[in-house]
C-alpha cells in the first residue's frame, strides 16, 4: 500500500487493504479513518524495515560461517607447518594465586615443554598465598629451573599486572624471549617452540594463543553453565585469525624482552588491570603486528555455577569496554540486532499463526538465523578437535554444545554488554576494582 491509496478526504466508500489480506470499508469523512490509513502506511514501512534487518542477519550469518570455514583452512594449514629453530633463552612466567583444583598438574605442565632453554618464575603476591604449597611441591619435584618471585600488594593496578611486573623488574640481559601464561591451562609438550617460533623474525611484535575452556562436571558445579561458558569463549577465540586486529591472550603470549622495553610496555601497565589487553595497546601503537598461533590452543578445564559464568563474562566484556572500545562496540551492534532481530522474528511469526495469516516463509527465514550460528559452531568443534587430539574424547563428550548453544550465547553476550553500560566495577581473584580508565584503576574492598 502507499500513500496515494489513503485520500485526504473520504467520499462514499473506499476498500482499503492493509497487513493480512483484510479488507475494511470506510465511509464518510472522519478523522479515526485517516489515523487508520496512518497506522496502515506506518506498520508498512516497519515491516519492511523488519525484513531488511531479517536479511541482514541471515547474511551476517552467511559472512560468519565463511569465516568459519576460512578458520579451520588456516587451521589445517598451520597444523602442517614446522615449529623453526629459533632457540632464544625464554622467560616463562606465570602468576599465581590460591589453590585451585588440580594446580599442581597445570604447574607441572610448564616443566615438560620440549624446549631445553628456558627457565620458569612463579610470581605471587604474598608468600602466605596457598599457592605457594604448590610451587614448592613442583620445585621439588623437577630439574627444571624454577624461580618464584614475591611482588607485594599492588597499588593502583590490578595484582596479576603487579605481579608480572615485579618478575620483569628481575630479568637479567641473557633472556631474550617473554613468555606469558596461567596457572589454569594444560598446554601440550610442543607448546613453547610453537608460541616462540614467530619471533624468529623480529618485526613481529608478539605471539600470542587463546584458550580453549573444556567444560568439567564438578560437585556444586552446574553442567550446563560450564557448557555455556565454553561455547562463550569458542566464540572469542575464532575471532583471532590471519589478519591484523588480534590481540594478545595473558595465558599464552611471547614477545621479544627488547620489544617489551622498546615500546615501552610497562608504562600501559601502570594503573592497568588487564595486562594482556594493555599489552594489545602497546605493540599495537608502537605498530607491530600480533600474530596467531592457532596450534598452541590451549586447553583449560573449566567447571561453574550460573553465578560464576555470568561475573566472568561480564568481566571480560566491562574489560574490553575499557581497554577497546571499538572492539567493544562492534561486538555490541552484532550482538544487540542478533538478540532483537530474533526475538523481533519470533514474535511476528507467532502472531501471524495465531491471526490464521500465511507464517511458514518468515518461520524459515528466522529459523536460518540461529541454524547458521550453529553450523558456526559445528566448523569449530572440528577444528579443536583437530588442534587437540589427545583430547579427542572429551571433545566428543561436549562436541554437541558447541553447536547445540551457540546459538544462545548472543543472549549472554546482550547482558554482558548491558551491563557494561551500567557500571565498571569487576571482581577478579577476590579483589573488587573500579575501572576509571585504561591506566587508572581503583582496588575497592572485597
Amino acid at each position: 500500500m502507499s500513500p496515494d491509496d489513503c485520500p485526504n478526504h473520504f467520499t462514499g466508500h473506499i476498500l482499503l487493504r492493509i497487513p493480512h489480506d483484510r479488507a475494511y470499508v470506510a465511509t464518510g469523512p472522519s478523522g479515526a479513518q485517516s489515523a487508520s490509513c496512518f497506522k496502515v502506511i506506518l506498520w508498512l514501512e516497519m515491516l519492511q524495515i523488519f525484513y531488511i534487518l531479517v536479511c541482514q542477519q541471515i547474511l551476517q550469518g552467511l559472512y560468519s560461517l565463511w569465516n568459519g570455514f576460512a578458520w579451520l583452512g588456516m587451521v589445517r594449514r598451520r597444523l602442517a607447518t614446522h615449529a623453526g629453530f629459533y632457540n632464544p633463552k625464554v622467560a616463562l612466567i606465570c602468576p599465581c594465586k590460591g589453590a585451585d583444583a588440580g594446580l599442581d598438574a597445570t604447574l607441572m605442565c610448564l616443566t615438560h615443554f620440549d624446549y631445553p632453554n628456558y627457565e620458569i618464575f612463579f610470581a605471587v603476591a604474598s608468600v602466605n598465598d596457598p599457592a605457594m604449597k604448590a610451587i614448592e611441591r613442583i620445585k621439588a619435584s623437577t630439574q627444571r629451573k624454577i624461580n618464584v618471585v614475591i611482588a607485594g600488594p599492588p597499588l593502583g593496578r590490578g595484582e596479576k599486572v603487579n605481579n608480572l611486573s615485579k618478575v620483569i623488574d628481575q630479568l637479567d640481559e641473557a633472556f631474550e624471549v617473554i613468555v606469558f601464561t596461567d596457572a589454569d591451562t594444560l598446554p601440550s609438550r610442543g607448546w613453547l617452540i610453537k608460541l616462540i617460533t614467530p619471533l624468529g623474525d623480529p618485526r613481529i611484535g608478539a605471539a600470542t594463543t587463546y584458550r580453549w575452556l573444556l567444560p568439567m562436571r564438578a560437585p556444586k558445579k552446574s553442567a550446563l553453565a560450564s557448557a555455556l561458558g565454553s561455547v562463550w569463549n569458542a566464540s572469542i577465540a575464532t575471532m583471532l585469525g590471519d589478519h591484523a586486529q588480534n590481540f594478545c591472550w595473558g595465558g599464552g603470549t611471547a614477545i621479544r624482552r627488547m620489544t617489551f622495553l622498546e615500546i615501552g610496555a610497562d608504562n600501559f601497565w601502570r594503573g592497568a588491570v588487564a595486562d594482556d589487553l594493555a599489552l594489545t595497546n602497546a605493540v599495537r601503537g608502537a605498530g607491530m603486528p600480533i600474530v596467531f598461533v592457532p596450534e598452541c590452543i590451549t586447553p583449560t578445564p573449566y567447571a561453574a555455577t550460573f553465578s560464576e559464568l555470568v561475573e566472568f563474562t561480564n568481566r571480560q566484556i566491562i574489560l574490553t569496554r575499557v581497554y577497546s572500545p571499538k572492539i567493544w562496540l562492534s561486538g555490541a551492534i552484532a550482538h544487540f540486532s542478533y538478540v532483537i532481530t530474533f526475538l523481533t522474528a519470533l514474535a511476528i511469526t507467532f502472531s501471524k499463526f495465531v491471526s490464521g495469516d500465511p507464517w511458514i516463509s518468515l518461520a524459515v527465514f528466522t529459523l536460518l538465523i540461529p541454524l547458521l550460528a550453529a553450523m558456526k559452531g559445528a566448523l569449530r568443534t572440528i577444528a579443536i578437535t583437530e588442534l587437540l587430539p589427545e583430547w579427542k574424547v572429551k571433545m566428543h563428550e561436549w562436541s554437541w554444545s558447541w553447536t547445540a548453544l551457540a546459538p544462545v550465547v548472543p543472549f549472554l553476550f546482550f547482558w554482558n554488554f548491558c551491563v557494561s553500560l551500567a557500571t565498571r566495577q569487576i571482581r577478579w581473584r577476590g579483589l573488587r576494582y573500579r575501572l576509571v580508565s585504561m591506566n587508572q584503576t581503583d582496588i575497592l574492598r572485597p
